[in-house]
């Protein structure tokens, strides 16, 4: 593997001059869009997630996750959108709401101009990620829905190619309830996805390997400290059958990362490391691949340009979740196909999903057919300004 720091300086014009590809203009494609007439409404509506088992990660267990529900609705459709709000990233129901409550969607007469609405809202505030995915993703429902596909279809891409979805077992001190979390899996699930960064990893790894023999990914979510103690690691993790690691140190150690990516025997995703398009240049040669998630880059515009760009560096690309309904992983669910790996069990992990529709078929989440994201609320939310 090249240096990390001789990549960087010979290939980073070349990287910053491969053109990210963008969506046509689908107005150009169907006469629906130029046809329809009125304003643009955006509502909105809090609701917390019930977890079926307290989840907890490196740092840090919940049983709840708040996320806010968007609804665009145009001409007699609605587009629906999602953010997700775990603590760590630092948004919440009410800074949500007031970023939504500055979006002035009746300016734009048209819901086809989405690079330039989604422009717009971008522009508002920095970060508030989640909050401009929950617009991104109810707009490109709506476009959907207008133009009358789903996205995967735009995107060119054949839904059953979908990669296995990881199904997620979070830290715990009791070996039965790892078990009992793994049974659960079983049957249902090709690959699992472990929790780990504590002092008791193998112990996760052995109480779940005296159940099943699937393979294993994990994620360290920053929580190894020192690169030789996670190289040790990484090595006893191959014996048991690990297939990958996310994020196995904090996302500052960037060239303690890149030194293990160097000599690990297993691909490394970045996690924490990445956030938006930006970020991905700068971890070539650091990591073996990016997870992209919605809530993190603000939405199905941007991860689409992460997963093109990342492709064009030579990078493998995963698709992520945070615990979320099935409005926001349908929209994932959109992109996968194609990818590496995907992490899509966010829905499942939930007891009060609140909307229908991607399943899961053998092991893989599958985008509905239905057009936009695919999704349709299973029960009365009331959505308000």
């Amino acid at each position: 593997m090249q240096n990390r720091r001789q990549f960087l300086k010979s290939s980073a014009a070349a990287a910053a001059a491969i053109a990210v590809p963008t969506l046509p203009s689908f107005a150009q494609q169907t006469k629906k869009s130029t046809n329809m007439s009125g304003k643009m409404k955006l509502t909105w509506a809090a609701y917390d997630l019930q977890l079926n088992h307290t989840f907890t990660i490196s740092g840090f267990s919940r049983k709840t996750t708040p996320v806010v529900l968007t609804k665009i609705e145009y001409d007699g459709l609605a587009g629906y959108g999602e953010a997700s709000l775990p603590p760590y990233l630092g948004e919440t129901q009410a800074s949500v709401i007031d970023f939504l409550k500055k979006i002035d969607l009746p300016a734009f007469s048209d819901p086809a101009n989405m690079e330039e609405i989604l422009e717009y809202v971008d522009s508002i505030a920095i970060n508030n990620a989640a909050a401009k995915a929950a617009v991104d993703i109810a707009l490109h429902d709506l476009l959907g829905k207008i133009i009358g596909s789903p996205w995967y279809k735009m995107y060119g891409l054949d839904k059953h190619k979908a990669p296995d979805t990881t199904f997620t077992i979070g830290i715990d001190p009791d070996d039965e309830v790892i078990r009992e979390k793994t049974r659960e899996a079983l049957g249902r699930f090709n690959i699992l996805k472990v929790k780990v960064g504590g002092p008791d990893d193998k112990r996760m790894i052995e109480a779940i390997r005296s159940v099943t023999d699937l393979p294993l990914a994990v994620d360290a979510n920053q929580g190894w400290k020192d690169k030789r103690h996670a190289l040790d690691m990484i090595f006893w993790l191959k014996e048991k059958g690990i297939v990958m690691v996310e994020q196995p140190m904090s996302k500052y150690a960037l060239d303690d990362i890149a030194w293990l990516t160097e000599q690990s025997p297993l691909p490394i995703y970045a996690d924490e490391s990445v956030q938006r398009l930006h970020d991905v240049e700068r971890l070539k040669g650091a990591f073996s691949g990016i997870n992209i998630k919605l809530m993190k880059c603000t939405g199905m515009r941007e991860a689409w340009k992460m997963r093109n760009f990342a492709r064009a560096l030579g990078m493998d690309v995963m698709i992520g979740c945070m615990t979320e309904t099935s409005c926001a992983i349908s929209a994932a669910a959109q992109l996968s196909p194609g990818l590496d790996f995907a992490d899509l069990d966010g829905a499942l992990l939930i007891g009060n999903d609140c909307f229908g529709g991607v399943k899961l078929e053998n092991g893989k989440i599958i985008a509905s057919d239905r057009p936009g994201i695919g999704v349709e609320p299973t029960q009365k939310i009331i959505f308000s300004r």
